[in-house]
């Protein structure tokens, strides 16, 4: 009878809202807003003692799973849990817990695919019982407790997880490819662009996969579908105070949700200043400095660091179209949307990427100065012993792959963009850590874990995102260091993204990126010269300007011995060059930066050829 219950509950708000899943209902007006103020749930913090005392007590767990800067978080907030009989329900036969996920990755990426808020019920063992995604009016919300209550066994939303195992070969299998792309075309919108056909946002790996097999494999529609999802995207850039909103409702480009949370920011900014570098399309350049000037002027702190998000609302849980028609001086004269001021290491790292491609892209030096700024205040404030670093100032978990994995890609960058060995060396501290904490000795978690592997402890998991990053910042780490336990590590991520299953889940760009990024040798140009000479800065800034992130730009002053991976032996000249290379063969000496992109684009694509594929 309560699977039935329960069944009925989940028909009813198949419909329900989250911050980023399905269609937006009418926001309650300002009215029902004020209803039930008084009292409330006591909610409490996620800790290692919940499940103790929920043994004890004999109690489920609800944890409320929400995003500071979510404006269905705050609907649910102000009309649900403020209903005296969901109080009553929840305050009598459950320990209540709320956590935002941007402070707490693991839970984040567990439940990434249900949206926020993401409700999760658990027995007193700790054993998942209910999994709903969105907002859950207060009706449903009611029956739904009372039918667990009534029945805690596990629900129809929680299904048993497939039994995966690891790849035998690091590459994609034939098969896996076939049916990969098949999904990838499918799901792309030819009419609106983007991948997907109700929620319309920038899928930045997607997009990139299209970019590096236009300009890599000569793609005509994987070039088209780029460009028309990049024009597209551009909608949802605040015209007022740039960055971006998070995503568009309602399967079209003007329906945006107002909430700007860094991701969305860093790789939107980084994405379109690698279009610029391809294909010179001024609009793709503004639009990643708009971004920037958003970031400056809103999660920029005194010290150089960024913060994290910015409220979609004004009011909590009042939908602020209206707001963000106006312009600055009303938007101001109103207030200005709550900023989270939370620095994570994590976001940090993904701006600061981000950064090193716009100054690649521009060659403005603002931009790298910025991205040095807030990796010093990470290394400063969120180190850990060993090459590590924390989520936050103090972390209730962790540490987590995510800040870690970040922040060493973000030393390669900064190594690419400099030359400076000290980056590259923090780099390789940096994965080392990653490797004696993320990866089990025994197989007990597939790929690189999110979380501190523990042996007797919590089991975390893989999440595909962050093995994508690990395995495309080893693969690339490994050709600057020529160091083979780089590439190996790059092997043991990719061994988990060619299960089936794994490259399969929509979407699967990423998947595919990262897989032609470990066929392929990266873009490698060397400067031979001295880091003093004005004329070596200069090619060495038209090659960083080449159109790609999967490159290897090196700059060999003999003053500071040899290269950190030296396969190939430059001559000394009496000026500075810039030498394109690939198969273990250069080109001729480039004495002009006008000369450095046609180097590398005639020697690529005559030795275009892969590596063996297993």
């Amino acid at each position: 009878m309560r699977q039935l219950a329960i069944a009925l509950i989940l028909i009813i708000c198949f419909t329900s809202i989250s911050c980023n899943k399905n269609t937006q209902p009418k926001t309650p007006t300002t009215e029902t807003h004020t209803k039930h103020k008084e009292g409330g749930i006591k909610w409490e913090n996620w800790s290692d003692d919940i499940f103790k005392r929920a043994k004890a007590e004999n109690k489920c767990v609800i944890l409320d799973l929400e995003a500071v800067w979510c404006h269905w978080c705050h609907v649910m907030e102000e009309i649900t849990y403020s209903e005296p009989e969901v109080i009553e329900l929840i305050s009598k036969n459950f320990i209540a817990v709320r956590v935002d996920q941007d402070s707490r990755p693991d839970l984040s990426n567990r439940y990434e695919d249900y949206g926020w808020p993401a409700t999760i019920f658990f027995d007193p063992q700790g054993k998942e019982i209910v999994k709903r995604s969105g907002y859950i009016p207060p009706t449903p919300m009611v029956s739904l407790l009372k039918a667990i209550i009534e029945d805690p066994t596990p629900g129809p939303s929680v299904e048993a997880e497939p039994t995966l195992q690891l790849s035998e070969n690091p590459f994609l299998s034939q098969e896996v490819i076939k049916e990969a792309k098949e999904i990838f075309i499918n799901g792309y919108d030819f009419k609106q662009g983007g991948w997907g056909f109700s929620h319309k946002y920038m899928d930045w790996d997607s997009v990139e996969y299209c970019m590096t097999a236009a300009s890599r494999k000569a793609d005509k529609q994987a070039e088209e579908m780029a460009k028309q999802t990049l024009e597209a995207q551009l909608q949802l850039i605040d015209p007022i105070w740039g960055g971006v909103y998070q995503y568009s409702a309602g399967g079209t480009w003007k329906e945006p949700h107002f909430e700007k949370i860094m991701a969305m920011q860093a790789e939107n900014m980084r994405v379109y200043a690698l279009a610029y570098t391809l294909w010179g399309d001024s609009s793709h350049l503004k639009a990643s400095q708009d971004i920037y000037r958003y970031l400056k002027a809103f999660l920029t702190s005194p010290e150089g660091a960024f913060y994290t998000s910015q409220d979609a609302d004004l009011v909590k849980g009042q939908h602020s179209e209206d707001y963000f028609k106006l312009d600055d001086a009303a938007r101001r004269a109103k207030g200005i949307p709550a900023v989270d001021k939370h620095i994570y290491a994590r976001e940090n790292g993904w701006v600061i990427n981000a950064l090193v491609t716009l100054y690649s892209a521009t060659g403005e030096d603002k931009y790298l100065q910025d991205a040095k700024g807030a990796a010093k205040w990470i290394i400063d404030n969120r180190s850990l012993p060993k090459g590590g670093f924390r989520h936050d100032e103090k972390d209730k978990a962790g540490p987590y792959l995510g800040d870690s994995a970040a922040m060493g890609n973000a030393f390669l960058k900064l190594y690419m963009a400099t030359g400076d060995r000290e980056w590259l060396k923090r780099s390789e501290e940096t994965i080392k850590f990653i490797q004696e904490n993320f990866l089990s000795k025994d197989n007990s978690v597939l790929g690189f874990a999110s979380s501190l592997i523990i042996p007797g402890g919590f089991t975390p998991k893989p999440q595909r995102d962050e093995n994508i990053l690990m395995v495309r910042f080893a693969n690339l780490l490994h050709h600057y260091t020529g160091k083979e336990e780089h590439k190996k590590l790059a092997e043991t991520g990719m061994r988990y993204l060619a299960i089936k299953e794994i490259a399969t889940k929509r979407p699967p760009g990423g998947v595919l990126l990262t897989s032609l990024e470990m066929e392929l040798d990266p873009a490698h140009v060397t400067i031979v010269g001295a880091k003093d000479d004005p004329s070596a800065l200069a090619l060495y800034k038209a090659a960083l300007n080449y159109p790609s992130s999967y490159k290897r730009v090196e700059w060999f002053d003999s003053r500071e011995g040899k290269l950190p991976n030296p396969d190939i032996e430059y001559p000394s000249l009496d000026k500075a060059a810039a030498f394109a290379c690939a198969n273990q063969r250069c080109s001729l000496p480039a004495f002009t930066p006008q000369d450095v992109k046609a180097r590398v684009e005639k020697l690529n694509g005559s030795t275009n050829s892969t590596k063996k594929n297993g």
